[in-house]
């Protein structure tokens, strides 16, 4: 099963400057302003290899890491490890933290069961990272992934690791982080064992991964790698399914440029299949929703502008079965197959093709983004959701099924730059 790898990981030395100077977010949800800022802040900022710009962003990405790596702003560990990366923060009113493990894992198809993704992909990020890892040989920010372990063992074994002083701790305004190193060969032998009968669910970074999968083949092809070679792994942050720090947020769906748009019609029509519930007070969505989410129903705040909303809750969930007879039950009973199924392709014509074009679609995580944009007339109107639960994603991705895009929001985001995996080749 899953086949987990220490690694010398690449770290800033303090000539490079204080790390919360030198990390950033995820790339793909960094504007041009930001990425601005950063390096402001300090030139050294991983920014520059995680998203370069210019007439030659991914040669420039590889000319600057070779540059600091020569200038020792960069240095690989001696010792192969494997790192504990924590994340205190806010979220729904509690604060909470989660805490999982930094190291490589063996590539694997997913048709092998090994790895399992959960949700559709986009081939143009796949493209980018493509060319990222071509130029530079290295992973920068690791996918997140889940495994069950009802014992909790490794998250024991964690835990008594990182009771000492982390090798990095610092606030960025809205969450800790902290890291701790691993290298006791016996405790990293124990935890590689604690893998070996556990499959992979992938939380976030199916872009990286499938870009990965093609990095190695294509590493081998050009004679650069061998079978067992650092190509055939990737860094990743491993979390207990179960851990009680573990938030996802929901994905709103906005929707515009629909010709001949009709709320009372679209709310009549859906009738048939849905408990409607006209309401007053936008402050009242989420409480409503949360209530539904508890309860166990599938339900939807439908919004079109001004102080009222209508709740769409589902009557009863074998409408599905004639609909997506195909697919498993843990696909069909999500709220977001329900109301793309029932909804939008059904009563608005936004069929799969039109979703993955986002022509009429498009998704915020934020409710306020998605209010707003509906009372600007940005949107012709928004569906507000509740969250996926962690043990839906499991059991989709253990039927061997994928999520629409845009189902799951994993926070916080994982920051990059504080390892990073570089991969030695022969070339």
């Amino acid at each position: 099963m899953a086949e987990l790898q220490p690694f010398r990981g690449l770290r800033y030395t303090a000539k490079a400057g204080e790390i919360q100077t030198l990390t950033c977010p995820p790339y793909d949800i960094i504007s041009e302003e930001q990425r601005q800022a950063y390096l402001a802040e300090n030139p050294y900022n991983v920014i520059r290899l995680e998203l370069p710009k210019g007439e030659d962003p991914y040669g420039e990405a590889g000319r600057t890491l070779n540059e600091w790596l020569q200038e020792n702003i960069l240095r690989q560990d001696t010792e192969p490890g494997m790192y504990i990366y924590e994340e205190e923060f806010t979220a729904y009113g509690q604060r909470r933290k989660v805490k999982g493990l930094i190291c490589r894992v063996k590539l694997e198809e997913f048709e092998k069961g090994v790895v399992l993704p959960h949700e559709e992909t986009l081939s143009k990020a796949k493209e980018d990272r493509f060319h990222l890892m071509q130029a530079t040989f290295c992973n920068f920010s690791q996918i997140y992934s889940l495994y069950m372990d009802e014992a909790h063992t490794t998250l024991g074994r964690i835990d008594l690791l990182s009771r000492d002083t982390p090798r990095y701790e610092f606030d960025d305004g809205q969450v800790i982080h902290r890291l701790w190193i691993v290298n006791d060969k016996a405790v990293i032998g124990a935890i590689q064992e604690d893998f070996k009968d556990r499959k992979l669910y992938i939380a976030d970074g199916h872009h990286r991964y499938e870009t990965a999968l093609n990095f190695r083949n294509w590493c081998r092809e050009q004679g650069l790698a061998q079978p067992g070679d650092d190509p055939d792994y990737v860094m990743m942050m491993l979390v207990d399914m179960e851990h009680d720090g573990l938030v996802v947020f929901p994905t709103h769906r906005l929707i515009h440029g629909l010709a001949n748009f009709d709320s009372a019609a679209l709310l009549a029509a859906c009738g048939d299949l849905f408990r409607v519930e006209h309401v007053t007070g936008l402050d009242r969505i989420q409480p409503m929703l949360r209530e539904e989410y508890e309860a166990e129903r599938v339900a939807f705040a439908f919004y079109c502008g001004g102080e009222e909303w209508d709740l769409l809750v589902l009557r009863d969930l074998s409408a599905m079965d004639y609909f997506l007879p195909e697919m498993s039950e843990a696909s069909r009973s999500l709220d977001v197959t329900v109301l793309h199924t029932l909804i939008l392709d059904k009563h608005l014509g936004i069929d799969k093709d039109n979703m993955a074009k986002q022509v009429n679609l498009s998704y915020t995580r934020d409710f306020d983004e998605a209010i707003a944009s509906v009372r600007s007339g940005e949107s012709q109107c928004a569906f507000l959701l509740n969250p996926t639960r962690v043990t839906e994603i499991r059991d989709v991705a253990a039927a061997g099924e994928k999520m629409p895009q845009k189902s799951t929001y994993f926070y916080p985001k994982l920051i990059t730059g504080l390892v990073m995996n570089k991969m030695d080749h022969k070339g």
